[in-house]
C-alpha cells in the first residue's frame, strides 16, 4: 500500500479534540487513514489517542489505538473489534478521548519539568495517565521528596509552555537540546519541533512531538513515588499524580 501522509493537527493545536476528515485509505488489517487527524500516534513514549469516528448517520466507529505507518507522516487509526469499515472518500467527525489525552498532556509535561529538575542523559521514558517513568543515565541518590517539591515549584510558577520549529542544520548545531541518550530525533523532514518552558524558553527547550499544556500549571499536583536503581549508573523515576505523601 502507498504511503499516504495525514495532517497531524495536534501538532499546533493540542486541544483540539474533534475534527472533520476524509478517509483517505483502509489497510489490509483494517486500520483507517484519513487526511488530516486530531489523534495522537503512539510515539515518543506517550501512549497514541483512543476515541471513535461519527458516521453521517450518527453511528460510530469505536478507535482502540493510534499508531504511526511506514512513516511518521503516516497516520494509522486502529478500530476496536467488529467495527463498521468505513468508505474511501467518506467524511467523518473525529473525536478523541479527551479525559485520557488531558491526563497524557500533563504527564507528559510533568516529564519534562522532571529533566529540567534531573538534568542528566535520558535513557528511557513512558508517559501512562496515573503514572509515567523516566529514566536517567545517573549514579547520584537524590531525595525524592526534594525532586517533588522541586517540581511543584515549576508547577506553580505557571510557565508558558510552547512549541516551534527550528532546522534540522539548527539542531545539529546545538546538540545540548536532545536529552535522550540513545534516541535521535527523526531525521528528513527538515525541521524539528521543538517543545519549549518558561519565557523565551528559559526553562527548558527540547525536541518532541508529543502534546503538553500550555502552561506548567495545569500539570496539577505531581510528586515522585518511587526512584529505583536499575543498575549503577541508571535511576528509574516514577511520577504520579497527588500531592507527595506525608
Amino acid at each position: 500500500m502507498t504511503v499516504q501522509t495525514t495532517e497531524a493537527l495536534f501538532l499546533e493545536d493540542p486541544y483540539l479534540s474533534t475534527a472533520e476528515a476524509i478517509v483517505t485509505g483502509v489497510n489490509d488489517r483494517g486500520g483507517i487513514l484519513l487526511d488530516k487527524t486530531c489523534f495522537y500516534a503512539t510515539s515518543g513514549g506517550q501512549p497514541g489517542d483512543t476515541g471513535f469516528l461519527e458516521r453521517a448517520d450518527g453511528s460510530r466507529i469505536d478507535i482502540a489505538a493510534t499508531i504511526n505507518g511506514e512513516s511518521k507522516a503516516e497516520i494509522i487509526h486502529v478500530p476496536a473489534n467488529d467495527q463498521a469499515i468505513p468508505e474511501i472518500g467518506e467524511k467523518l467527525v473525529l473525536h478523541i478521548d479527551w479525559d485520557r489525552r488531558y491526563r497524557l498532556m500533563r504527564m507528559h509535561t510533568a516529564c519534562h519539568l522532571l529533566t529540567v529538575v534531573c538534568p542528566y542523559p535520558i535513557t528511557g521514558a513512558s508517559v501512562g495517565q496515573d503514572e509515567s517513568r523516566v529514566d536517567f543515565d545517573m549514579a547520584e541518590t537524590v531525595d525524592k521528596a526534594d525532586v517533588s517539591a522541586q517540581l511543584m515549584d515549576l508547577v506553580d510558577a505557571g510557565h508558558p509552555v510552547f512549541s516551534q520549529w527550528i532546522s534540522e542544520h539548527e539542531l545539529e548545531a546545538n546538540p545540548g537540546l536532545v536529552k535522550s541518550k540513545n534516541v535521535r530525533p527523526p531525521k528528513g523532514s527538515g525541521r524539528v519541533r521543538l517543545v519549549c518552558i518558561g519565557e523565551d524558553s528559559a526553562v527548558d527547550s527540547q525536541p518532541c512531538g508529543g502534546t503538553h499544556v500550555s502552561g506548567t500549571n495545569e500539570v496539577g499536583a505531581i510528586h515522585i513515588g518511587k526512584i529505583e536503581k536499575k543498575g549503577r549508573e541508571n535511576r528509574r523515576f516514577r511520577i504520579r499524580f497527588g500531592e507527595f505523601p506525608g
